[in-house]
C-alpha cells in the first residue's frame, strides 16, 4: 500500500489552480529588494584570483606520490608548483 505523502494532509497547503497560475507573478518582480539579496547570498565569494582549469596529464608516480597523502592532492600539486615557479622567477 503506497503512502499518502504528508504534504496532502496539511490544510495550510492548497492546491494551485488555474487562477493561481495565471495570477502568479516572477519572484523579482513582486520582491526585487529580497531579489537582489539573495543573489548576493548564494553559492561560494568569489575568489580575487580565481584559479583556472586546466587538462595536464602526469606521470602515473607522480600522481600516486600526492595521493598517498591524501585528500588535498590537487592543492599540493598546485602548492609545488606554485615553488617552482618562483624558484625559476628568482634565477
Amino acid at each position: 500500500m503506497a503512502r499518502k505523502p504528508k504534504y496532502k494532509d496539511d490544510p495550510d497547503n492548497l492546491e494551485l489552480t488555474d487562477a493561481d497560475f495565471r495570477n502568479a507573478r516572477p519572484f523579482l518582480e513582486v520582491f526585487p529588494e529580497f531579489a537582489d539579496a539573495v543573489k548576493r547570498l548564494r553559492g561560494r565569494p568569489r575568489a580575487e584570483h580565481p584559479k583556472v582549469q586546466v587538462t595536464l596529464r602526469l606521470d602515473p608516480d607522480v600522481v600516486s606520490a600526492f595521493k598517498e597523502e591524501g585528500r588535498g592532492w590537487q592543492g599540493r600539486i598546485n602548492e609545488t608548483l606554485v615553488r617552482a615557479v618562483k624558484r625559476r622567477r628568482a634565477k
